[in-house]
């Protein structure tokens, strides 16, 4: 079992920044893989960037590709995911993940945290 809990949350206005962390504990090397989710009211879950166990790895989803930059500090056990440049349409409720392979999908991943509320007004 693995367990995630996110933070850093809150309300920015646009063109902000803010810096989520999530803090994973137990047997987090077999869900070596980090990655953020988010998803906003009446849709579908949305993938945002993930990290391989290195951390040299990485993935983005197209709407946050130049303005969040994903980072893991395994000494640590917490995976970060910056966000600047941030929009209205960024608002939403952003979820940590752990999974084994490398993916996009909801589905790649088996541990969840409970997620942290992002509202950026414009």
């Amino acid at each position: 079992q693995v367990q995630l809990v996110e933070s850093g949350g809150g309300l920015v206005q646009a063109g902000g920044s803010l810096r989520l962390s999530c803090a994973a504990s137990g047997r987090t090397f077999s869900s070596p893989v980090m990655g953020w989710f988010r998803q906003a009211p009446g849709k579908e879950r949305e993938f945002v960037a993930c990290v391989d166990w290195s951390g040299t790895f990485t993935s983005y989803g197209d709407s946050v590709k130049g303005r969040f930059t994903i980072s893991r500090d395994n000494a640590r056990n917490t995976v970060s995911l910056q966000m600047n440049s941030l929009k209205p349409e960024d608002t939403a409720v952003y979820y940590c993940a752990a999974g084994r392979v490398v993916g996009q999908m909801p589905g790649h991943y088996d541990y969840w945290g409970q997620g942290t509320q992002v509202t950026v007004s414009s």
